[in-house]
């Protein structure tokens, strides 16, 4: 029996408008090569400055995971040669980062874990290869220097994940407080979040780490859990085998489904890490830093507990309203709307959650669009849960009306009034209708005298045709019993 140990290096894109370290705008999908000067292009004579922005979107990510965020921090020179690193080497930090000793709590099957984090530190992001492929062979590269020079935070775990999915559920969380924070779009698609996993097995009980490998180019937090279960099992077959695993970086092929080797990695790099020269010591006084705590928000799980305790809401409707800052946002923005008593108002947002998390995240999901997208604002939709909590529509008119919202961008009541869709709540009016319905439906009114009380479904479903679903249906069933018994 083996067991697992799974480390991840999660780097980052900060969202500001400049680079790290010159005025270059970080603007994704620009011409290639225009968004560059002589700084980030590593021309002689020039010389960096630090982005001020930079600095405090790592703390603040730094106090987001409970990080110890130092009060002296340097840079230094990564000393290696990459053809889309114009300098040769790597503005990053050491020995002195900005941030570490922090953790991040996943939960697996109602079990939590603390997973540690060894360090939170900037560097700048190198550039882009773009490889022409002919025919037959390689025909040349291109290199894009836009994206040299963006700043990057690089947080690295501790070794403490011991499955894929311990593994999964920790970039989920991590992604969401980034997100919260507002440091990062965390588009893997656009390269603002990378991740490269360091994995090994060891017989079950053994404290010494078996042999690390690497595992990169991984686009998707579900690439990286099949890569990562793929990669188990190739290293328990190969010492079940009597061979020995070697250290390497591996690709994950996500067409074959397997990791194939790139480089061995028999011994460690020497990257000959130097104080960087040009730029000063990064201080952190108390001031500043509380000045950072103060813009901390509030975080997914904080918030995800209190939407359960305050609204009452389930812990999978809660997680998933809370799953993004602006949905969480779109969620209290409705509920803004109706200044109600505890027990009220606890309904109200377990309709509320029902609508937003089937209705309207249903339709957002299918075209690939996010609550900012949807063209139901949260005023809209509270005004829909008012009409049919004061029963002016029925919950049956009030899909059809949200799909024409949704449609039109009109609002509920705009609807219901331009249509006529006012639920019927005149009892004479609905006891006519009542009426009707039992002579033409004996059948059904025999077998509901009888004892089979589903019957009754028959004649509330007749009753609501003939009112073309406008007839209140708490109403309905109360005269359709009493005329019944």
């Amino acid at each position: 029996m083996y067991e697992t140990v799974i480390g991840l290096e999660v780097h980052v894109h900060l969202k500001t408008k400049s680079k790290l370290f010159c005025g270059c705008s970080t603007e994704f999908g620009n011409e290639p090569n225009s968004n560059i000067c002589p700084v980030c292009t590593g021309q002689p004579g020039v010389l960096p400055v630090l982005n001020k922005k930079a600095v405090e979107f790592g703390i603040l990510a730094g106090l987001a995971v409970d990080c110890k965020i130092a009060k002296h921090s340097i840079f230094a020179r990564k000393n290696y040669f990459y053809p889309d690193l114009p300098k040769n080497y790597q503005v990053s930090q050491y020995e002195l980062p900005l941030c570490e000793k922090g953790s991040l709590e996943i939960k697996i099957d109602d079990k939590t874990k603390k997973i540690g984090i060894t360090r939170i530190h900037l560097e700048e992001d190198a550039g882009k290869l773009l490889h022409a492929i002919g025919s037959q062979e390689l025909d040349y590269s291109l290199v894009d220097y836009n994206r040299t020079g963006i700043p990057l935070l690089e947080i690295v775990s501790e070794p403490d994940m011991s499955t894929p999915e311990e593994a999964y559920q920790y970039l989920t969380n991590l992604k969401a407080i980034i997100r919260y924070i507002g440091v990062s779009d965390c588009d893997m698609e656009k390269g603002s979040l990378r991740c490269d996993a360091n994995v090994s097995i060891r017989p079950a009980g053994e404290k010494k780490l078996g042999v690390k490998v690497e595992l990169k180019n991984m686009n998707s937090f579900k690439a990286i859990r099949d890569a990562l279960n793929y990669e188990i099992k190739r290293q328990e077959e190969t010492l079940n085998s009597g061979e020995k695993i070697l250290q390497d970086s591996r690709l994950w092929d996500e067409k074959s489904g397997t990791t194939v080797s790139m480089r061995s990695k028999e011994q460690a790099h020497d990257y000959r890490y130097f104080p960087e020269p040009d730029l000063v010591p990064i201080e952190v006084d108390d001031v500043f830093l509380n000045e950072m705590k103060k813009n901390l928000v509030e975080l997914p799980d904080t918030r995800k507990n209190r939407f359960i305790e305050k609204f009452g809401l389930s812990e999978y409707d809660a997680g998933v309203l809370t799953s993004e800052k602006v949905l969480a946002d779109y969620f209290e923005n409705c509920l803004s709307y109706f200044p109600l008593s505890a027990p009220l108002y606890t309904l109200i947002a377990k309709q509320l959650s029902n609508w937003i998390t089937t209705e309207l995240l249903g339709k957002l999901n299918a075209e690939n669009k996010d609550i900012s997208y949807s063209p139901i604002s949260s005023d809209k939709l509270a005004e829909l849960i008012k009409l049919i909590a004061d029963s002016t529509i029925s919950g049956k008119i009030a899909k059809t009306v949200f799909e024409q919202m949704y449609k039109e961008g009109k609002s509920a009541l705009e609807i219901v009034k331009s249509q006529g869709l006012i639920q019927i709540s005149d009892e004479g009016a609905i006891e006519k209708i009542v009426d009707e319905v039992i002579t033409e439906n004996q059948k059904a009114v025999a077998e509901y005298k009888s004892g089979k009380q589903q019957a009754i479904g028959a004649l509330v479903g007749a009753v609501m045709k003939k009112s073309k679903g406008k007839a209140n249906p708490k109403l309905v069933n109360e005269i359709l019993k009493r005329k019944l018994q």
